[in-house]
């Protein structure tokens, strides 16, 4: 029966999920059940195609992500795929009217890091889109349950909580990103001489980012705030934590938070929750 194996294509995406990311899966936790297979659908795919972009050094990443992409289509076209990721991935675009200009933008993205090395503001600006914005887009989609009055409301605070993610990662992963891929995200900054005023430069957007999100996810449904509001928790930290480096360590330390210290943020975030102190 296909159900069976839409049932086993949305596992492996959930499994996905959790090997990649503890905290993004504590944050799917709480959001209401019946929205956890699409949400990790929809990160199950972005994790794929980010993957071959990152770590697959010893293959021709073009091709993979080219055959990535034209599977995609082929998925959504077809209403099915053989690869259990993608056949997810699907059903949850079918199911919630994910756009394919979300999509599309994605790939474009993805495909920039496979020739891009550095950013101008316009190219920028134009990644932070395609690789983070529309990922919150496509949640939204699903968050908003085809609540089209909704989506169009919360559309910009989603499109701010990608980009302060994706941009705190920037921050996190600077010397990695530098030393391994070659890649500079942030424009105008000079990595060899990193100075805390380009930082301070840096942190002032993802604050602004933050509190836009933060007003959009109080206005999110009850059935997904709790959710998100974790995501955002957990981020918010980890940025305070960076934030409160000197420029040079920040250059040479790749700040993490350990599984122990998750679950203490996952129970302030619920009781803050719980108190209506967002």
């Amino acid at each position: 029966m296909k159900q069976k194996y839409d049932e086993l294509s949305f596992d492996c995406s959930k499994i996905a999920t959790r090997a990649y990311s503890t905290s993004f899966s504590l944050g799917i936790r709480f959001l209401q059940r019946h929205l956890h297979q699409s949400i990790y659908a929809i990160y199950g795919f972005v994790r794929f195609a980010d993957e071959i972009v990152d770590s697959f050094h010893s293959y021709n990443k073009a091709v993979l992500l080219h055959e990535f992409k034209a599977d995609t289509w082929k998925a959504i076209r077809d209403g099915i795929s053989i690869n259990p990721i993608l056949n997810s991935f699907q059903h949850t675009v079918a199911r919630y009217g994910i756009e394919n200009e979300l999509i599309e933008r994605f790939f474009k993205s993805m495909e920039a890091d496979l020739e891009q090395k550095d950013h101008s503001e316009s190219s920028y600006e134009q990644y932070i889109y395609g690789s983070a914005e529309v990922v919150g887009l496509m949640c939204l989609r699903v968050f908003t349950e085809n609540d089209d009055q909704l989506f169009r409301r919360l559309k910009q605070p989603a499109r701010k909580l990608g980009s302060a993610f994706q941009k705190v990662n920037f921050l996190r992963d600077m010397s990695s990103d530098y030393l391994m891929l070659g890649r500079t995200y942030f424009p105008g900054v000079n990595f060899t001489s990193f100075s805390e005023r380009e930082k301070e430069k840096i942190q002032l957007d993802i604050e602004g980012d933050f509190a836009e999100a933060l007003a959009g996810i109080r206005q999110l449904p009850p059935s997904s705030r709790r959710g998100v509001y974790l995501a955002y928790f957990y981020y918010r930290k980890l940025f305070l934590m960076i934030k409160n480096l000197p420029a040079e360590k920040a250059l040479s330390a790749r700040i993490r938070i350990p599984n122990y210290k998750k679950i203490g943020l996952m129970f302030q975030s619920v009781i803050r929750h719980q108190l209506n102190l967002l």
